[in-house]
């Protein structure tokens, strides 16, 4: 008989997964991590990690499993908590939710698991796991959940088949509707509750509150770019490189660039409180009114702490159609489709979680790989992640830099 650890964390995706297990016949121990325990950043009466944790305890005693607490506070901190602050004070934007998944859930927890005598942990994601013969070896897929609103391989994508191989998806092929009549019909007292939202395991988190924490504030002007000084600043990218174009990806690494903008190309129109609070695309927090349309973030400068702004989702300083992975940040789920440098591959790609598959290509070079898409892509932000995907599986990621 096969062990499975499962993650439960006190909703209902996780009650369902083990009771699915325990059914299929596995020995199934029920964990739940507990990765935070600050509270003065926390909104006290939002999915504080008591309730779910007893929530965890009432599935698993129903379910007649064992269960335990793990405390991975001190792993989640360095791993995630330092990492956002670190990202942030760079003016970048982390994705904690993918960060978790690949440090602490799949890497920190599956040790413990495995140390547990597990064969596999389990997690209730929705995405499913596929299995392909490649010279005579298994090969793993990571494939879309089959609720197509409830796509969870996103968050997955820098998984790696190690990972893979010891991982199970036990409502990846569920809609969430069945899986709360699951829930209903086990009398789990998960059945009705709301899904979670905020950073992965730590509850609901005020950002700004918790980023204040670390990063003081500091005042500094709030500029607005016209559409039109956008368009020349693009413009000007755009001959720079045809001047120079010895290398045919230069279109591609033109794309990727970004218009830099300096204080004199706009007008200040407020005042904020430091620029690494913000992030390319935000439109809430600025206090800036009076405009015809709502002002967004086109880019932060935190060495000089400005944040540059304009107006309207159509603003050409949000859209770019191609962004740059260094070497080391790119990452393959599917190791024997591995780029070599100089080779080209049509994918579907997006930038961020439930964002439509958009269509792109993939451009190895030896300093790491671009990724242009056919249309251009609203508010692409350095230090979020790009996954690439064939139809439903999801190939590789990298972070956007």
């Amino acid at each position: 008989m096969k062990t499975v650890v499962v993650g439960l964390s006190g909703g209902v995706d996780s009650s369902v997964s083990a009771y699915l297990l325990k059914e299929a016949g596995y020995r199934v121990i029920g964990l739940f991590m507990k990765n935070w325990h600050d509270d003065s950043v926390t909104i006290s009466d939002e999915c504080p990690w008591l309730d779910d944790s007893n929530d965890a305890m009432l599935v698993a005693e129903k379910l007649g499993i064992p269960f335990q607490t793990v405390d991975l506070s001190e792993q989640y901190k360095e791993r995630i908590v330092d990492y956002m602050f670190r990202e942030y004070e760079k003016g970048r934007t982390p994705n904690p939710d993918v960060l978790c998944n690949r440090e602490i859930k799949f890497d920190v927890f599956m040790k413990i698991a495995l140390d547990l005598g597990a064969d596999y942990v389990a997690t209730g994601h929705y995405c499913q796991k596929g299995e392909v013969e490649v010279d005579g070896k298994p090969v793993y897929q990571l494939l879309a959940g089959a609720d197509a609103n409830k796509d969870q391989s996103y968050f997955l994508c820098q998984l790696s088949q190690e990972q893979l191989a010891k991982t199970l998806f036990p409502i990846g092929h569920l809609q969430k509707s069945e899986v709360r009549k699951i829930a209903k019909e086990q009398n789990l007292v998960t059945a009705e509750k709301k899904d979670s939202q905020g950073l992965c395991f730590i509850g609901k988190v005020r950002l700004p509150d918790f980023l204040q924490q670390k990063l003081k504030p500091k005042e500094g002007v709030i500029v607005e770019i016209t559409a039109e000084t956008a368009r020349e600043k693009i413009e000007a990218l755009h001959t720079e490189t045809e001047a120079g174009a010895a290398v045919a990806l230069s279109d591609v690494a033109t794309l990727a660039q970004k218009p830099k903008y300096k204080l004199s190309d706009g007008k200040v129109v407020g005042k904020h409180q430091g620029a690494h609070y913000f992030t390319k695309g935000q439109r809430k927090g600025l206090a800036v009114g009076g405009t015809p349309e709502p002002l967004f973030v086109l880019d932060t400068d935190v060495e000089e702490n400005v944040i540059y702004t304009g107006q309207g989702k159509e603003h050409p300083g949000l859209l770019r159609s191609a962004l740059f992975i260094q070497e080391d940040e790119v990452h393959y789920i599917r190791e024997d489709l591995a780029l070599q440098a100089g080779e080209v591959r049509e994918v579907e790609a997006r930038i961020r979680y439930r964002q439509p598959l958009q269509k792109a290509m993939l451009h190895k070079v030896e300093e790491g790989m671009y990724v242009s898409f056919e249309e251009p892509q609203s508010a692409i932000s350095e230090g979020q992640f790009v996954a690439w995907y064939d139809g439903a599986e999801c190939l590789g990621s990298g972070v956007i830099s």
